[in-house]
């Protein structure tokens, strides 16, 4: 992707790679946590708060019951990544996510989320994972639904919140 990776993130790729070649760093590791705290802690106002991240979903599921793929392939970054539901297609382009789309709209999707984990990165970045449950509708009116787990990473890009990478999968049975 194109989109610069948050300190935090870059930070701990570095230290799982370095931990799986055997490399540890206390030292190393302490100061990048000060420093990542200290540049958190130097910008407070300018954190999104959870509750702003929350909203994103909201937002998203809004464009759902829309029924335009249009519209919620807009919320998502040119390069954004989509891992969906109930295709095997990695989708890793607009054209790609909003064919997605265009057959998962047909099912009249509602979204509800069950859970949720917020992880606010940085002022341009943040996570939200959790678990979510889907009520669709097939064209003879029966409803289904359909639980599953969800990540979606977001980015502040001039200004606005879009979608970097979406997966979702398929809640499995309890075992």
């Amino acid at each position: 992707m194109k989109h610069a990776f948050p300190v935090r993130a870059t930070l701990a790729t570095s230290a799982a790679l370095l931990a799986t070649m055997g490399v540890t760093s206390a030292a190393g590791s302490a100061s990048a946590h000060q420093e990542s705290s200290a540049a958190a802690q130097a910008r407070p106002d300018r954190q999104p708060s959870e509750a702003r991240i929350a909203a994103l979903f909201d937002r998203w599921n809004a464009a759902l019951l829309t029924r335009d793929s249009a519209r919620v392939t807009a919320l998502y970054a040119h390069d954004a990544v989509l891992l969906p539901t109930v295709s095997p297609q990695i989708r890793t382009n607009h054209a790609e996510i909003a064919d997605y789309f265009d057959h998962f709209l047909e099912k009249k999707p509602v979204g509800e989320k069950v859970r949720s984990v917020i992880t606010v990165l940085d002022e341009n970045s943040a996570i939200d994972a959790g678990l979510y449950r889907f009520t669709l509708t097939e064209k003879d009116g029966t409803k289904t639904t359909v639980d599953a787990r969800y990540t979606y990473a977001y980015e502040k890009i001039r200004g606005r919140w879009l979608i970097v990478n979406h997966h979702s999968s398929v809640l499995p049975a309890a075992g």
